[in-house]
């Protein structure tokens, strides 16, 4: 696997090469048609957000620090709600994309108004609002003003257009922050702990947030602002806790919540523009930033500027396909790159010539999907973000799982980072310290975390050494015992390249431990299922469900039964967000092997028939993004792309309720975009399942300025199904590609068709041992 891979720690001249070699291919090799109608065009950054999409709506740049964008539940992840029926009460200027959980960030709210300043809290209604790449506005109904913000890295530009005369205002709050909760320390809940504000001229205000919790219960951080008008206000004031305190220019932090507002009185109706630059540092870092990224630009330039940005990011894989699917297709790409979050020179903790990122929300989400996808059309960016995960480790003592506010926490299941290194690793990607990364890995895997096991590392990792699994005595013993398997079989492929053969038998050996939990029962018609089992040995037929008047109260253990939320909290299940209907199939290092214990073939196709058929799939859940290309190791790759297919037009569009659940960080979009192109990665393996394409063609524009291309003759609504395919004018009979065979440059031609062939049904995916 790899194996001609060489470790090498000389990141810089690696990732600077690959960052050249990309742009090469970006400014040359696209066609000029694309650069006539740019991929950023069809972007809709309003796609998944209705209903549990929980994207962020507002403008920001590929990886961006800056997210400004409105804000209009405390309880919304991203802030934003899609019923134009709630007000907006604020325009914050940092946010996550497409998370559950508690809300985080949400700092530094801006609000226009009109009249005076007569009470700190400030709302409207919103109507005409509008979203592209690097743009958002909306129109506050209540005093008529037009809102619209634009980003660059780490600032944020907002122009209001006051279309009333009269007094004028912006709110600058300090305090404010998403997922407030009146419960002081609730889980996942944000913790106001200090904001402080200060008006240093006619022009600029400059202050911090200091927040702390959120979603992974982390330590508090900081974002420091400096904020510049673009005329001269001639009234002010700020207010500390629920006290207004006209014309006084400070409030220093005393552990209140502190803001601003300024008045711009006049009898003409106004555009002002407010420049802000944002830091996790210092206050002079943040004006750096402003002045560095904004100083000269009015609003139109910096919303070219992210355009462009995008343009370059997105147009690195060119489709041809409908409307509709350009636009479904560049926004899942567009949601792949809002995080992690290049904080790259503003990481608070440690000083470091490395790459710093953040906002890892979570690795459980994008291990499968998103990583694979930034290692195919942005190298460079990967390798970044591989070298950020080594410094943390490096710094604070373990790979970050998820990780956000400058601060690991929290972890689902495996320590999946152990899965993006060896996705990095078998694809060729250099400039990596491998034998780093294999000490990270290492840390996971033999040292427990300790404390309560949900910030890094891996929870209940002394069963699981002793035991082969992860007895009932832990919490999610059935997500953790599957994942580990895997994350054991990662550590080992990464181990055999370096040539550390005894790391590499031991993992291999442990990359079976799911087998430990495989319990002969049926359901269903359907045999054997992971299953609790508990420190003895013993299996369990039933969990405890409550205790109630010092009776205990038990509900019978199924391959359906979801004990959480009902009986236990949402993380304290046998298996986190899923069943083990769902979480018998994942074995991903193994898939034969799941076959034979499911009874053959035969049985398989009948169980993956029964899963689906019966409702048992859950679209919304990644550890299911794997299975519907199962078919592919019964020889059915047909069987793969018509399940795949019916997923796709069932539950994604182009329409603001699009994504069918939580997007995570891009990994939903993810799984999309692969899809289209008719691609999908065994993550941690160097190889990728060719299912039918949804699009007419694929042209990926690789480092370098060669191109592969993927081509599906004769694609229609009824001709769904390959009937042969030709790599380079060469028959190529195998439902599978090799990464290498990609980045090589090429193309891939698919004959498609209206029946199933035996197209692809001999040569079975690979199998690495």
């Amino acid at each position: 696997m790899a194996s001609n891979v060489v470790v090498m720690g000389g990141r810089l001249h690696s990732r600077r090469l690959y960052r050249a070699m990309a742009l090469v291919s970006i400014l040359v090799v696209l066609p000029r048609t694309l650069l006539c109608q740019s991929p950023s065009a069809f972007v809709d950054p309003f796609i998944g957000s209705k209903g549990k999409g929980n994207v962020f709506v507002g403008p920001a740049c590929p990886f961006g620090m800056a997210k400004p964008g409105p804000d209009c539940d405390l309880g919304a992840n991203s802030g934003y709600v899609a019923d134009s029926a709630k007000t907006v009460f604020g325009f914050s200027q940092t946010h996550v994309s497409g998370t559950g959980g508690g809300p985080k960030y949400g700092n530094i709210s801006l609000f226009p108004f009109m009249g005076d300043f007569a009470s700190i809290y400030q709302e409207s209604l919103r109507s005409d609002e509008h979203a592209r790449s690097g743009y958002y506005g909306v129109t506050l109904t209540k005093w008529d003003i037009r809102v619209e913000m634009t980003a660059s890295h780490r600032s944020a530009m907002h122009r209001y257009i006051f279309k009333k005369a009269g007094t004028h205002g912006v709110k600058i709050d300090a305090g404010s922050f998403l997922g407030e909760e009146p419960v002081p320390d609730a889980r996942e809940a944000q913790q106001f702990v200090g904001s402080e504000v200060q008006i240093l001229s006619d022009s600029s205000v400059a202050g911090y947030s200091r927040i702390r919790g959120g979603w992974n219960n982390g330590a508090a951080y900081t974002v420091y602002f400096y904020a510049l008008v673009s005329r001269p206000f001639t009234r002010y004031g700020t207010w500390k806790g629920a006290a207004m305190h006209p014309n006084v220019p400070t409030q220093i932090d005393s552990g209140e919540k502190t803001g601003a507002f300024l008045l711009f009185d006049g009898p003409h109706t106004d555009t002002l523009l407010v420049k802000i630059g944002l830091s996790y540092i210092s206050e002079l870092k943040a004006r750096d930033n402003m002045e560095r990224e904004l100083d000269g630009s009015d609003f139109d330039d910096v919303v070219a500027r992210a355009r462009a940005e995008w343009d370059a990011a997105l147009g690195r894989i060119e489709i041809d396909g409908t409307a509709d699917q350009k636009k479904m297709f560049y926004t899942a790409l567009y949601h792949v790159m809002l995080m992690p979050v290049d904080k790259t020179g503003e990481n608070p903790r440690w000083i470091s010539p490395m790459p710093y990122y953040d906002d890892f929300y979570t690795l459980w989400d994008t291990f499968r999907s998103s990583a694979p996808l930034l290692t195919l059309l942005d190298p460079a960016r990967q390798i970044d973000i591989v070298n950020a995960m080594l410094n943390i480790y490096q710094h604070d003592g373990y790979l970050p799982e998820g990780r956000s506010g400058d601060c690991n926490g929290r972890t689902q299941g495996g320590s999946n980072g152990e899965v993006v290194i060896a996705d990095a690793y078998a694809k060729g990607l250099p400039g990596i310290n491998y034998r780093l990364a294999l000490e990270a890995m290492l840390k996971d895997a033999l040292i427990p975390p300790g404390g309560n096991e949900e910030k890094e590392g891996r929870g209940g990792l002394a069963d699981y050494n002793r035991l082969g699994y992860v007895s009932s005595a832990y919490v999610r013993a059935g997500t953790r015992t599957v994942e580990y398997a895997y994350d054991d079989f990662c550590l080992a492929q990464v181990a055999k390249g370096i040539g550390r053969e005894g790391e590499y038998e031991r993992f291999m050996k442990q990359s079976s431990n799911w087998q430990h939990l495989w319990r002969d029962v049926e359901d269903h018609g359907a045999r054997g299922f992971i299953m609790p089992r508990d420190a003895s040995g013993a299996w369990l037929d039933s969990v405890q469900c409550d205790i109630s008047n010092g009776r205990r109260t038990f509900i019978r253990y199924t391959p359906l039964t979801t004990e959480w939320p009902i009986c236990i909290c949402w993380w304290c299940g046998f298996f986190y967000e899923g069943v083990s209907w769902e979480y018998s199939f994942f074995v991903p290092q193994d898939i034969p092997a799941l076959i034979e214990k499911c009874g053959g073939a035969t049985a398989f196709e009948s169980r993956l028939d029964t899963f689906f058929d019966s409702g048992f799939y859950d679209v919304t859940n990644e550890p299911d993004f794997l299975t519907s290309s199962l078919y592919h190791w019964i020889g059915r790759p047909d069987r793969s792309s018509q399940r795949t297919r019916t997923i796709v037009s069932k539950n994604f569009s182009s329409a603001r309720d699009g994504i069918p659940g939580n997007d995570d960080s891009g990994a939903m979009s993810s799984w999309l975009a692969f899809h289209m192109m008719g691609l999908y990665p065994n993550a941690g393996q160097p190889y990728y399942l060719l299912t039918a394409p949804i699009v007419r063609k694929t042209t990926i524009h690789l480092a370098g300025g060669s191109q592969f291309e993927i081509v599906a003759r004769n694609l229609s609504d009824k001709n769904v199904y390959v009937q042969s395919a030709m790599l380079d004018g060469r028959p190529f009979d195998q439902a599978w590609i090799e990464h290498r065979d990609i980045t090589r440059g090429g193309t891939l031609v698919l004959e498609m068709g209206d029946r199933p062939s035996m197209w692809g049904r001999a040569t079975p995916p690979p199998l690495y041992k």
